[in-house]
């Protein structure tokens, strides 16, 4: 697929080069230049053309990069890249055109779906082929990585090796591409090129290292210091978990010491056909002493009837052409958005079933000819474990089955989560000769918020909960949801996170809850749920200027408080309370000795906010007897809360007693407000958490 052209792009869409090659996009752009998709407007064939960019198009160095990769061409084995020319175009530029190999690469497979066991195998022989053949013209790549290798139509069997870039040519009196030095990958590097040093036994090294990686789908960790990456590469590879004969395949590559791998390409791939000769063995039955019995005896009958049959023309009959062989056997089916089926099957019976299975699992009616009858079974009864398989898929509302030999992965995304632990234990219940790989997701895909609402509403003990997330909504998959406000006690909680978790899959819920007393709560319950407007309250220390954002206070501390407001803000009126641990209300504003509450008269206006002290400084007593300050003293712990009300209207006709209890204030403000819930402008609140 091609990428998106950008401005700055060598070459532009539509561009022919040297009247020959036709630009049809951008592949992949890099430090050095940039690799296009074109047609060759004779052949009317796709290929890959590699471009310096301008800079390095007259640096030596770098054109002898490319003219050495080009004599790649006299290598000719489909499992290695084939090399046409290196020139320039009009403008200058080195290129080098090459096959276009059309397929994802080793490395993007390892991270989109994994590989089984079965064709990292098939992997691993064709690229052993592949540095037979180069390794025989004295090319040694030493960059081989899970990025260079490129399985032609997402096929293993097709695996071709591309990016001969860094290669050395090892023939006597041959200079490396780019000296001596270290080239390559840290990840995938033996270690004996550390020193400079790479022969073919150095590929066959970052071969382990590759199908390694691919196996556990993960790059091998690396340290960024030199000293740490020498210490690391001493190391063998960790091989652990994985089944022979792979483990055993990547153990002989990956010898530290080069002298304990194979001396050759060929040699490793020698001891790969040892290790698979016994299951091709398993598959060839017709050379049992059994099958040869049969065989002759089906000889002898055709023997004796041939005359009869031969002028009927029933013989013919008797000679239908035999089903090619599948190696590997394969399904692969998908339900939801671009549904698909294909694969093979052994009989025209076992493909209707696995049709019919299909189709009730996903709702889609495939193609007749979806499935290829072939042999090659790999083991009596795979039709109906497959068939089973697919059955035990359909309460998901998407899944891919991916079926290949006796391996067989499944990827899925249930409704929710109850849904995705019974189908993964329905498929762990089920017994047979399929290795199942499974990795199951429990949705929604996307969760919309306002679905929490009703469940937040019901759990709301201490004034409104709230949902966010810092992914946008509707919120996706593995998104972190955090859950806001304040509860009565702990067990709030844990009644949120039971009836929360069941609706949101695979989501993380993070509870950020604050738990308040019970008269904090209870003032909250009749607060009109109106957003903060245009005020706010500042918390701070009485003995200096410092900001308190938290709002913890310690003994001998003095919390100081204000109101601040816009000094736009006019013909309004404030009332402050504090809702103390104990039960009770004081109230600041209006007070007795301060029955103003017009915000005009009240406080002072500077940089255009009016700031109004609610609690002062102890030290400021000393000017003014009747402000209100507090201090925390031992003993007095808990948990406070400043509240100030702004509104059209006074919410009161008279001045409320200095301090009442928190039952009395909340009937007289739920009086106050019934029918008049519109002239409050604005709540704000502040908790005062007073320590030892």
């Amino acid at each position: 697929m091609t990428a998106p052209p950008l401005p700055s792009d060598i070459f532009r869409t539509g561009q022919v080069l040297n009247n020959t090659y036709e630009i049809l996009g951008v592949l992949g752009r890099g430090g050095t230049g940039e690799v296009y998709l074109a047609r060759n407007q004779v052949t009317e064939r796709d290929l890959a053309i590699k471009a310096l960019n301008a800079q390095f198009s007259g640096n030596a160095d770098y054109v002898e990069l490319m003219k050495r990769e080009e004599q790649m061409r006299n290598i000719v084995h489909d499992a290695v890249v084939r090399y046409a020319e290196c020139s320039r175009s009009g403008d200058g530029h080195v290129i080098l055109v090459m096959d276009y190999v059309d397929g994802p690469s080793l490395n993007d497979l390892m991270f989109d779906r994994g590989l089984s066991d079965r064709d990292l195998l098939i992997v691993a022989h064709r690229v052993l082929e592949g540095l037979v053949a180069t390794h025989a013209q004295g090319i040694v790549h030493r960059d081989l990585s899970p990025d260079n290798i490129i399985l032609r139509g997402g096929q293993p069997d097709r695996a071709t090796i591309i990016d001969f870039g860094i290669a050395k040519d090892t023939a006597a009196g041959a200079r490396t591409i780019v000296g001596n030095q270290f080239a390559g990958k840290y990840e995938y590097a033996a270690p004996e090129q550390l020193d400079g040093h790479a022969d073919a036994r150095s590929d066959l090294y970052a071969l382990g290292a590759s199908l390694l990686a691919a196996r556990r789908r993960a790059v091998p960790e690396m340290e960024s210091h030199p000293t740490a990456v020498v210490r690391r590469k001493a190391q063998p590879l960790d091989t652990s978990g994985i089944e022979p004969p792979l483990k055993d395949l990547i153990d002989l590559l990956s010898a530290v010491d080069p002298a304990r791998r194979p001396d050759s390409a060929a040699a490793a791939l020698e001891r790969l056909d040892a290790w698979l000769k016994p299951f091709a063995a398993r598959d060839a039955t017709p050379g049992t002493k059994r099958g040869r019995t049969l065989a002759l005896a089906s000889v002898a009958v055709v023997a004796i009837g041939g005359a009869a049959l031969w002028g009927t023309g029933t013989l013919d009959a008797l000679f239908v052409p035999p089903l090619p062989v599948a190696d590997p056997y394969t399904l692969t089916a998908s339900a939801g958005e671009g549904a698909a089926f294909a694969g093979h099957a052994p009989t025209a019976e076992d493909a209707t079933l696995l049709r019919d299975t299909y189709e009730r699992a996903s709702g889609v009616a495939p193609p007749d000819d979806a499935l290829v009858l072939a042999a090659g079974l790999p083991f009596d009864g795979w039709t109906g474990e497959v068939a089973a398989l697919m059955g035990a898929l359909d309460p998901l509302e998407e899944w891919v089955i991916a079926v290949s030999g006796d391996a067989a992965e499944v990827a899925g995304l249930a409704p929710d989560g109850a849904t995705r632990d019974a189908v993964r234990a329905a498929l762990s219940a089920t017994p047979g000769s399929l290795r199942l790989a499974t990795s199951l997701r429990a949705g929604p895909r996307l969760l919309d918020p306002s679905i929490l609402g009703p469940v937040l509403d019901d759990h709301a003990d201490c004034g409104p909960l709230q949902v966010g997330s810092d992914a946008e909504a509707p919120y996706p998959l593995d998104a972190t949801l955090r859950i806001t406000g304040d509860v009565a006690d702990g067990a709030t909680d844990a009644a949120l996170r039971e009836a929360i978790l069941p609706r949101i899959g695979d989501r993380t819920l993070s509870l950020e809850t604050r738990t308040l007393n019970p008269e904090l709560c209870a003032i909250r319950a009749v607060m009109p749920t109106v957003p903060a407007g245009p005020v706010s309250i500042w918390l701070g220390r009485g003995d200096s200027d410092e900001t308190v954002l938290t709002g913890v206070y310690r003994t001998g501390e003095n919390p100081v408080a204000e109101v601040q407001l816009p000094e736009t803000l006019t013909g309004a009126w404030l009332w402050v309370m504090v809702v103390d641990n104990t039960g009770k209300v004081f109230h600041i504003l209006p007070n007795i000795n301060r029955e103003e509450t017009a915000i005009d008269r009240l406080g002072s206006v500077r940089n255009g906010v009016r700031t109004i002290p609610v609690l002062w400084p102890i030290s400021s007593l000393g000017e003014d007897p009747t402000r209100l300050a507090v201090e925390v003293t031992e003993g007095d712990y808990g948990k406070s809360e400043i509240v100030a009300i702004v509104s059209t209207e006074q919410l009161f006709d008279m001045r409320r007693p200095r301090d009442e209890s928190v039952s009395s204030v909340a009937e007289a403000l739920a009086e106050a407000l019934q029918g008049r819930e519109d002239v409050v402008l604005g709540v704000a609140s502040r908790i005062i958490d007073a320590r030892p």
